[in-house]
């Protein structure tokens, strides 16, 4: 599910999760994966109102650890790169049209572990110091 605002605060967001959690069976437990943004942060009071959900927060500076990057280098390249919009709303056109050509076929992101030689970690160390 997606949401488009103007604004990004708290009040939007938490519209949004009741979307979410309105959607959602009402015996199912919901873990929601976020980034440190402080609009996703001290939501006690609404966790508290919905004990389903689950705020999980990635940590800072580990943007490759956040999913959602990978989908949007995966959108921005098959629907924005090389676009040009009039408008937010011809964006937003463009988005909801990606969405909905993607899911149909979306499939979960596989994490994979480079293998990391000691030639090859050393090299990175030695770069570092420099």
């Amino acid at each position: 599910k997606t949401s488009k605002t103007t604004l990004k605060r708290r009040e939007e967001f938490l519209q949004f999760m009741d979307q979410i959690v309105a959607d959602a069976p009402p015996d199912r437990e919901l873990h929601v994966i976020l980034d440190n943004y402080c609009t996703h942060k001290k939501c006690d009071a609404w966790l508290a109102k919905n004990p389903n959900v689950h705020f999980h927060f990635t940590p800072t500076s580990a943007s490759w650890l956040n999913q959602v990057e990978i989908w949007f280098g995966i959108m921005s390249r098959k629907a924005l790169r090389g676009a040009s919009f009039k408008n937010v709303q011809e964006l937003g056109q463009a988005i909801d049209a990606f969405i909905a050509a993607y899911n149909p076929t979306a499939k979960p992101f596989k994490w994979r572990k480079r293998d990391v030689k000691g030639a090859q970690l050393r090299n990175t160390i030695v770069n570092l110091r420099n």
